[in-house]
């Protein structure tokens, strides 16, 4: 799996709206304690990461969890990468959503789910995909094939990175679990993209970063395959 960019995405993390059991959607919610602790302990794994570039949605949890987690960097907002519009959803409790008509469709069918004065989960699929995969690019030339970048997001949004990474139907994305500061890793080949970690919230990342190469050559389609057997995993 050589010769590509590796994404890793980060969940903001946890928020006065988790703790409290609400669905904080745009709302400017913060990070509580537990999610500042999170964010700092984010950070000490990522130190010996080198980052190529770090993008970020433009809610005040993401920003305050790079705060911590990555003083030293300077993120890029992308509106790509903001949070699901729920629209009249925002602010309440989930406990009071879950009796709501949509509930089930966004259980069970979500990719049909168009939030009341708000986003459809389709949409916010679509261009989350579409946002991390042209940085993706962006990165790759900028920075070359070994390069590591991060975006922090959302759950949902992460969620819906995700099943497209595993090319899987959005109506099947509430299998995918995204802690808040989970990592996730995503490496975008010529053939298809591999998902490299999942909802890591406490593994050495410093795995992830791919060894230089002797020299520069063109990726070749055998970049892209799958090692048949497993492979040998990253070098340690």
């Amino acid at each position: 799996m050589g010769y590509v960019a590796t994404l890793l995405l980060l969940r903001h993390g946890r928020t006065t709206a988790n703790a409290d059991g609400g669905l904080a959607g745009r709302q400017p919610v913060e990070l509580d304690e537990t999610g500042r602790a999170q964010a700092t302990a984010v950070g000490e794994r990522l130190r010996a990461v080198p980052l190529a570039a770090v993008v970020s949605s433009p809610l005040i949890r993401c920003r305050q969890t790079l705060d911590l987690a990555l003083p030293q960097s300077s993120p890029v907002t992308d509106e790509g990468l903001i949070e699901c519009g729920y629209g009249n959803w925002e602010g309440q409790p989930l406990k009071k959503l879950a009796k709501e008509p949509l509930w089930p469709v966004v259980q069970q069918h979500p990719s049909a789910a168009v939030f009341p004065e708000g986003e459809a989960m389709a949409q916010m699929a679509a261009r989350a995909v579409a946002t991390v995969r042209a940085w993706d690019a962006r990165v790759t030339a900028e920075h070359g094939p070994e390069a590591v970048w991060l975006a922090c997001s959302h759950g949902d949004v992460i969620k819906a990175i995700v099943a497209d990474a595993l090319g899987v139907h959005l109506d099947l994305f509430q299998r995918i679990v995204v802690d808040p500061a989970s990592v996730t890793a995503i490496r975008y080949t010529p053939l298809r993209p591999f998902l490299v970690r999942l909802n890591d919230v406490g593994g050495d990342l410093t795995g992830l970063v791919p060894p230089p190469s002797k020299r520069r050559r063109r990726a070749r389609s055998v970049d892209s395959d799958a090692a048949v057997g497993g492979g040998a995993g990253a070098a340690r």
